[in-house]
């Protein structure tokens, strides 16, 4: 657990105040691509890593969660993506992600010759 307290928003009325701590030891992953699967009873997300020119990726980081919970996070990263383009600008996205951000190595060849 941390030793350091993190500072709290106020609470609004009727809403019980909470806290977190956030174990030192706690590694922070970096995922550019997520996977979403579901049963039932739960919501299943794996973040992964791809890096550019690399035909391969890997999951970082697996959270299952309720659909319940799945939803109250949907909504609280819309309300969140909503401040932060309300502070920064909009933010905007490529037509394909795939085009935009990766290009995989050709098939059949080791060259390796960016211009096109």
């Amino acid at each position: 657990m941390s030793d350091t307290p993190k500072p709290q928003p106020a609470a609004k009325p009727g809403q019980k105040r909470i806290a977190i701590d956030i174990p030192k030891e706690l590694t922070a992953v970096y995922a550019n691509l997520a996977f979403i699967s579901h049963t039932p009873g739960e919501i299943v997300l794996d973040f992964a890593q791809m890096l550019p020119r690399m035909p391969r990726g890997r999951v970082q980081s697996r959270v299952i969660m309720s659909p319940m919970h799945a939803k109250m996070l949907q909504k609280a990263l819309a309300q969140n993506i909503t401040n932060y383009e309300r502070q920064f600008g909009e933010i905007r996205l490529p037509t394909t992600l795939a085009d935009q951000f990766f290009r995989f190595p050709q098939q059949g060849g080791d060259k390796d010759d960016d211009s096109e």
